[in-house]
């Protein structure tokens, strides 16, 4: 099953395997999950076909459209502290995907100058940028054949408000990967509920 059990107090740096004689130092097995191990929970989650979101109180969406064939590129959740993105890639059976990300994604901030930490988060390595008085934090999730990657993005002084905010997304969110095969990296689709949808086509109109 895909899932993490915590440590209380302290972040862990990957799945843990537990017996029963060592349960009681874990909380609840967390996500993100995969869809064919999701809780039925009361959990209300946006469906977005590829992810499904909790979403925070008093939260708004933002669409991004390809301009060029129409289609969804993401879906940003807005909240009064910043802005959330979670987004799910097709990824290798072996794992690992967010190693060769998160590289590739340091060498990129860098290049735009700005300044970057690096630290062990609950599903590994977390990535913090800072730049003009924005701090941006990437948090990567290697799951079974799948890699889901969430950004928290806003004002420095914001920043653990919108950083926890989105750790419990991710612990929520549940992934649709369906059986088809996909090249590693290749974004997963978005598809907005239908009333979203006519939504945004009622405003291009």
């Amino acid at each position: 099953m895909f899932g993490r059990r915590r440590k209380r107090g302290r972040h862990s740096s990957g799945a843990v395997e537990t017996g029963p004689e060592h349960d009681e130092v874990f909380d609840d097995v967390d996500g993100p999950w995969d869809s064919t191990v999701a809780p039925q929970d009361d959990v209300e989650r946006l469906d977005l076909g590829s992810v499904q979101l909790p979403m925070p109180d008093e939260a708004q969406l933002q669409v991004e459209m390809d301009q060029q064939n129409g289609s969804v590129r993401a879906v940003h959740v807005l909240t009064s502290v910043g802005q959330l993105t979670v987004s799910a890639f097709a990824a290798p059976k072996s794992g690992g995907l967010w190693r060769e990300v998160g590289a590739e994604l340091i060498d990129g901030l860098k290049e735009d100058g700005a300044r970057i930490n690096r630290e062990n988060g609950e599903w590994g390595e977390e990535i913090t940028a800072r730049n003009q008085g924005v701090q941006i934090l990437f948090v990567g999730v290697d799951g079974p054949r799948w890699m889901l990657r969430g950004v928290a993005a806003g004002p420095e002084e914001h920043f653990e408000q919108n950083s926890q905010a989105l750790r419990e997304m991710l612990r929520g969110t549940v992934v649709v990967r369906g059986e088809q095969p996909m090249p590693p990296r290749t974004p997963l689709p978005v598809e907005l509920p239908e009333a979203i949808a006519r939504h945004i086509q009622q405003q291009e109109g």
